[in-house]
Protein backbone atom coordinates (compact mmCIF):
# COMPACT_ATOMS: atom_id res chain seq x y z
CA UNK A 1 0.00 0.00 0.00
CA UNK A 2 1.55 3.64 -0.88
CA UNK A 3 0.31 6.97 0.79
CA UNK A 4 1.62 10.22 0.89
CA UNK A 5 4.14 10.69 3.60
CA UNK A 6 2.03 13.73 4.93
CA UNK A 7 -1.27 10.90 4.77
CA UNK A 8 1.10 8.47 7.03
CA UNK A 9 2.14 11.49 9.89
CA UNK A 10 -1.36 12.88 9.86
CA UNK A 11 -2.13 8.73 10.84
CA UNK A 12 -0.25 9.77 14.00
CA UNK A 13 -2.14 12.42 14.90
CA UNK A 14 -5.37 9.94 14.91
CA UNK A 15 -3.61 7.83 16.60
CA UNK A 16 -2.98 10.91 19.41
CA UNK A 17 -6.62 11.39 19.53
CA UNK A 18 -7.94 7.72 19.91
CA UNK A 19 -5.14 7.33 22.49
CA UNK A 20 -7.12 10.02 23.51
CA UNK A 21 -10.63 8.63 23.69
CA UNK A 22 -9.55 5.40 25.30
CA UNK A 23 -7.76 7.24 28.01
CA UNK A 24 -11.03 9.24 28.61
CA UNK A 25 -13.26 6.03 28.45
CA UNK A 26 -10.98 4.49 31.14
CA UNK A 27 -11.28 7.62 33.46
CA UNK A 28 -14.99 7.37 32.88
CA UNK A 29 -14.87 4.00 34.06
CA UNK A 30 -12.34 4.28 37.04
CA UNK A 31 -13.57 7.01 38.54
CA UNK A 32 -13.38 6.91 42.17
CA UNK A 33 -17.05 7.98 42.88
CA UNK A 34 -17.82 4.25 41.43
CA UNK A 35 -16.28 2.76 44.36
CA UNK A 36 -17.73 5.01 46.74
CA UNK A 37 -21.46 4.41 45.01
CA UNK A 38 -20.79 1.03 45.31
CA UNK A 39 -19.81 0.91 49.10
CA UNK A 40 -22.22 3.82 50.44
CA UNK A 41 -25.44 1.75 48.51
CA UNK A 42 -23.85 -1.32 50.00
CA UNK A 43 -24.04 0.51 54.00
CA UNK A 44 -27.40 1.80 53.23
CA UNK A 45 -28.72 -1.27 51.93
CA UNK A 46 -27.63 -3.05 55.37
CA UNK A 47 -28.38 0.28 57.47
CA UNK A 48 -32.31 0.40 55.88
CA UNK A 49 -32.54 -3.53 56.42
CA UNK A 50 -32.10 -3.10 60.08
CA UNK A 51 -34.48 -0.29 60.06
CA UNK A 52 -37.17 -2.17 58.58
CA UNK A 53 -36.28 -5.28 61.55
CA UNK A 54 -36.28 -2.62 64.14
CA UNK A 55 -39.65 -1.21 63.15
CA UNK A 56 -41.09 -4.42 63.02
CA UNK A 57 -39.83 -5.08 66.46
CA UNK A 58 -41.36 -1.46 67.47
CA UNK A 59 -45.02 -2.34 65.94
CA UNK A 60 -44.65 -5.46 67.38
CA UNK A 61 -44.06 -4.05 70.49
CA UNK A 62 -47.31 -1.35 70.33
CA UNK A 63 -49.84 -4.55 69.74
CA UNK A 64 -48.15 -6.52 72.94
CA UNK A 65 -48.24 -3.13 74.97
CA UNK A 66 -51.94 -2.60 73.83
CA UNK A 67 -52.60 -6.38 73.88
CA UNK A 68 -51.16 -6.42 77.73
CA UNK A 69 -53.12 -3.10 78.91
CA UNK A 70 -56.14 -4.45 77.54
CA UNK A 71 -55.62 -6.98 80.06
CA UNK A 72 -54.88 -5.10 82.81
CA UNK A 73 -57.77 -2.99 82.43
CA UNK A 74 -60.11 -6.22 82.15
CA UNK A 75 -58.54 -7.54 85.38
CA UNK A 76 -58.60 -3.95 87.24
CA UNK A 77 -62.26 -3.46 86.13
CA UNK A 78 -62.75 -7.31 87.16
CA UNK A 79 -61.43 -6.00 90.74
CA UNK A 80 -63.60 -3.43 91.05
CA UNK A 81 -67.01 -5.50 89.96
CA UNK A 82 -65.79 -7.24 92.95
CA UNK A 83 -64.85 -5.01 96.05
CA UNK A 84 -68.15 -3.29 95.06
CA UNK A 85 -70.02 -6.63 95.61
CA UNK A 86 -67.54 -7.13 98.97
CA UNK A 87 -68.57 -3.57 99.94
CA UNK A 88 -72.49 -3.46 99.35
CA UNK A 89 -72.89 -6.42 101.87
CA UNK A 90 -74.74 -8.53 98.87
CA UNK A 91 -72.47 -10.95 99.78
CA UNK A 92 -73.23 -12.54 103.33
CA UNK A 93 -72.12 -16.13 103.22
CA UNK A 94 -69.15 -16.90 104.86
CA UNK A 95 -67.94 -18.98 102.61
CA UNK A 96 -68.54 -16.82 99.41
CA UNK A 97 -67.45 -13.76 101.01
CA UNK A 98 -64.29 -15.61 101.80
CA UNK A 99 -64.37 -16.77 98.02
CA UNK A 100 -64.40 -13.35 96.43
CA UNK A 101 -61.75 -11.70 99.11
CA UNK A 102 -59.59 -14.44 97.10
CA UNK A 103 -60.41 -13.63 94.38
CA UNK A 104 -59.92 -10.06 94.80
CA UNK A 105 -56.24 -10.57 96.53
CA UNK A 106 -55.76 -13.25 93.22
CA UNK A 107 -56.92 -9.90 90.93
CA UNK A 108 -54.46 -7.95 92.54
CA UNK A 109 -51.25 -10.38 91.96
CA UNK A 110 -52.75 -10.58 88.17
CA UNK A 111 -53.43 -6.70 87.97
CA UNK A 112 -49.56 -6.75 89.01
CA UNK A 113 -47.95 -8.96 86.95
CA UNK A 114 -49.93 -7.49 83.87
CA UNK A 115 -48.88 -4.16 85.01
CA UNK A 116 -44.98 -5.51 84.90
CA UNK A 117 -45.88 -7.00 81.55
CA UNK A 118 -47.10 -3.89 80.56
CA UNK A 119 -43.47 -1.23 81.52
CA UNK A 120 -41.08 -4.37 80.24
CA UNK A 121 -43.01 -4.12 77.11
CA UNK A 122 -42.81 -0.15 77.04
CA UNK A 123 -39.10 -0.19 78.12
CA UNK A 124 -39.06 -2.52 74.46
CA UNK A 125 -40.52 -0.36 72.48
CA UNK A 126 -38.98 2.71 73.63
CA UNK A 127 -35.41 0.99 73.04
CA UNK A 128 -37.07 0.22 69.56
CA UNK A 129 -37.91 3.51 68.92
CA UNK A 130 -34.48 5.31 70.16
CA UNK A 131 -32.82 3.11 68.01
CA UNK A 132 -35.45 3.60 64.80
CA UNK A 133 -34.10 7.38 65.76
CA UNK A 134 -30.43 6.09 65.09
CA UNK A 135 -31.00 4.03 62.28
CA UNK A 136 -33.21 6.91 60.35
CA UNK A 137 -30.62 9.47 60.79
CA UNK A 138 -27.79 7.27 59.92
CA UNK A 139 -29.92 6.32 56.59
CA UNK A 140 -30.40 10.01 55.68
CA UNK A 141 -26.40 10.52 56.18
CA UNK A 142 -25.55 7.72 53.98
CA UNK A 143 -28.34 8.96 51.51
CA UNK A 144 -26.53 12.66 51.35
CA UNK A 145 -23.66 11.01 50.69
CA UNK A 146 -24.43 8.81 48.14
CA UNK A 147 -26.46 12.10 46.35
CA UNK A 148 -23.14 14.00 47.29
CA UNK A 149 -20.73 11.20 45.48
CA UNK A 150 -23.50 11.06 42.72
CA UNK A 151 -23.47 14.74 42.10
CA UNK A 152 -19.74 14.90 41.85
CA UNK A 153 -19.70 11.82 39.47
CA UNK A 154 -22.34 13.36 36.96
CA UNK A 155 -20.17 16.72 37.17
CA UNK A 156 -17.08 14.27 35.98
CA UNK A 157 -19.12 12.84 33.14
CA UNK A 158 -19.96 16.49 31.29
CA UNK A 159 -16.21 17.09 31.59
CA UNK A 160 -15.49 14.08 30.12
CA UNK A 161 -18.44 13.85 27.78
CA UNK A 162 -17.07 17.45 26.86
CA UNK A 163 -13.40 16.56 26.34
CA UNK A 164 -15.04 13.56 24.57
CA UNK A 165 -16.91 15.50 21.90
CA UNK A 166 -13.69 17.43 20.81
CA UNK A 167 -11.54 14.79 20.59
CA UNK A 168 -14.28 12.90 17.63
CA UNK A 169 -14.50 16.43 16.32
CA UNK A 170 -10.83 16.15 16.10
CA UNK A 171 -10.85 12.84 15.01
CA UNK A 172 -13.32 13.22 12.43
CA UNK A 173 -11.68 16.57 10.58
CA UNK A 174 -8.23 14.54 10.74
CA UNK A 175 -9.70 11.43 9.26
CA UNK A 176 -11.34 12.72 6.69
CA UNK A 177 -8.33 14.11 5.26
CA UNK A 178 -6.26 10.41 5.48
CA UNK A 179 -7.14 8.30 1.96
CA UNK A 180 -10.15 5.78 3.01
CA UNK A 181 -7.71 2.63 2.24
CA UNK A 182 -5.13 3.67 4.85
CA UNK A 183 -7.67 4.63 7.37
CA UNK A 184 -9.20 1.35 6.86
CA UNK A 185 -5.70 -0.49 7.31
CA UNK A 186 -5.08 1.47 10.32
CA UNK A 187 -8.64 1.15 12.06
CA UNK A 188 -8.32 -2.67 11.61
CA UNK A 189 -5.28 -3.14 13.04
CA UNK A 190 -5.94 -0.59 15.99
CA UNK A 191 -8.51 -3.53 16.96
CA UNK A 192 -6.24 -5.95 16.65
CA UNK A 193 -3.35 -4.28 18.23
CA UNK A 194 -4.91 -3.25 21.52
CA UNK A 195 -5.68 0.33 20.02
CA UNK A 196 -2.64 1.00 18.62
CA UNK A 197 -2.71 0.46 14.91
CA UNK A 198 0.10 3.10 14.02
CA UNK A 199 2.84 3.88 15.64
CA UNK A 200 6.24 6.21 15.34
CA UNK A 201 9.95 5.03 14.34
CA UNK A 202 11.92 6.75 16.34
CA UNK A 203 15.94 5.91 16.47
CA UNK A 204 15.22 2.60 14.94
CA UNK A 205 12.54 1.50 17.65
CA UNK A 206 9.29 1.24 17.06
CA UNK A 207 6.98 3.23 19.02
CA UNK A 208 4.10 0.79 19.01
CA UNK A 209 6.20 -2.43 20.93
CA UNK A 210 9.18 -0.57 22.01
CA UNK A 211 11.16 -3.20 19.67
CA UNK A 212 14.21 -1.76 17.91
CA UNK A 213 14.61 -2.87 14.55
CA UNK A 214 16.62 -5.78 13.57
CA UNK A 215 19.37 -4.45 11.24
CA UNK A 216 18.06 -6.28 8.07
CA UNK A 217 14.56 -5.06 8.62
CA UNK A 218 15.99 -1.49 9.41
CA UNK A 219 17.75 -1.10 6.30
CA UNK A 220 14.63 -2.20 4.00
CA UNK A 221 12.33 1.05 5.80
CA UNK A 222 15.14 2.89 5.25
CA UNK A 223 15.43 1.50 1.40
CA UNK A 224 11.64 1.61 1.32
CA UNK A 225 10.03 4.74 -0.90
CA UNK A 226 8.85 8.02 1.24
CA UNK A 227 4.93 7.00 0.02
CA UNK A 228 5.41 3.01 0.90
CA UNK A 229 3.57 2.14 4.22
CA UNK A 230 6.08 -0.20 5.85
CA UNK A 231 5.24 -2.67 8.89
CA UNK A 232 7.01 -3.49 12.02
CA UNK A 233 8.44 -6.65 11.86
CA UNK A 234 7.72 -7.41 15.17
CA UNK A 235 3.96 -6.24 16.29
CA UNK A 236 2.77 -5.97 12.17
CA UNK A 237 1.61 -2.15 12.99
CA UNK A 238 2.10 0.60 10.58
CA UNK A 239 5.21 2.28 11.20
CA UNK A 240 6.09 6.18 10.53
CA UNK A 241 8.83 7.46 9.11
CA UNK A 242 9.39 10.90 10.71
CA UNK A 243 12.78 12.86 10.53
CA UNK A 244 13.21 11.26 14.34
CA UNK A 245 13.40 7.98 12.55
CA UNK A 246 17.11 7.43 12.32
CA UNK A 247 16.86 6.73 8.69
Amino acid sequence: MNAAPADQIRLLDVQALDVRLSQLAHKRNSLPEHAEIDSLTKDLTQLRDLLVAVQTEESDCAREQTKAEQDVDQVRQRATRDQQRLDSGAVTSPKDLENLQREIVSLAKRQGDLEDIVLEVMERRESAQERTAELTERVGSVQGRIDDATARREAAYETLDADEATAEKEREVVSATIPADLLKLYDKLRRQQGGIGAAKLYQRTCQGCRQELAITDFNEVRAAAPDTVVRCENCRRILVRTSDSGL
